[in-house]
């Protein structure tokens, strides 16, 4: 890594309470948790106590179990929190989550069990990279941190899939691949790169230094601005089912 370098842009100064807040991944857990939003405001029945519970049930999946097991392989980000911190915040927040859903299948409909196998599965072995690592790809990411949360809200509200549904999720995919790519190549050079130079030769025979920082601005400042777009987009949805 860089000295001196932050392993993401929003990971706070380790040790202590902040190595907890950065574990949440704050502006990308938000975004996903906004396709939960999205996918409950679709859905023909406006439902907010469904919406509720699958907020929680995700935030703890993804905002706490997801990012916990990633930690746990590998140290992406270099928190202190101890190994048995982490398995312990995975186990819970997971099983957590899948008791919310186990709840809804029996009290709403049982075909919320194949969701919830589903994204037991998938959290464990997207983030600990289980049978060879093969699941843990961009289209992966795209269709489980993407479609899946989505189609989850939008099911559990209606308890039933549409067109509509399925066209938000390919919308949801798209652009959580689009947060893979820029958001892959800048962890590459935060996390992994000792150092970069170099310089560019403009036509009007100017010339601009290349450094690790300016190979980052762009693709982060196209992340910030991609969170705030789905925050939001996903806030208005709401306010429009509440209206």
């Amino acid at each position: 890594m860089n000295s001196g370098a932050r392993p993401a842009f929003y990971a706070l100064s380790p040790g202590g309470w902040r190595d907890y807040v950065t574990l949440l991944h704050l502006p990308y857990t938000a975004w996903h948790l906004s396709y939960v939003a999205i996918g409950a405001a679709l859905a023909p029945e406006w439902r907010p106590a469904r919406l509720g519970a699958a907020l929680v049930a995700f935030f703890l999946a993804v905002g706490i179990g997801a990012h916990a097991l990633d930690e746990l392989h590998g140290r992406p980000l270099c928190t202190r929190v101890p190994r048995r911190a982490l398995i312990a915040m995975a186990a819970v927040s997971i099983g957590a989550a899948c008791l919310i859903g186990i709840v809804g299948a029996l009290t709403f409909t049982p075909w919320l069990f194949a969701f919830v196998a589903f994204g037991a599965f998938i959290v464990y072995a997207y983030n600990l990279e289980l049978l060879g690592g093969r699941l843990h790809r961009d289209a992966t990411f795209a269709l489980a941190w993407g479609a899946f949360p989505l189609l989850t809200a939008y099911f559990a509200a209606a308890e039933r899939l549409s067109v509509a549904a399925i066209t938000a999720a390919a919308f949801a995919s798209l652009l959580s691949l689009a947060q893979r790519r820029l958001s892959s190549s800048v962890r590459m050079i935060r996390r992994r790169v000792a150092s970069v130079s170099g310089v560019i030769e403009l036509k009007d025979g100017s010339r601009q230094l290349i450094t690790s920082q300016s190979m980052i601005a762009a693709p982060e400042a196209a992340l910030r601005a991609m969170t705030a777009a789905t925050v939001v987009l996903a806030v208005a949805l709401v306010l429009l089912r509440l209206t």
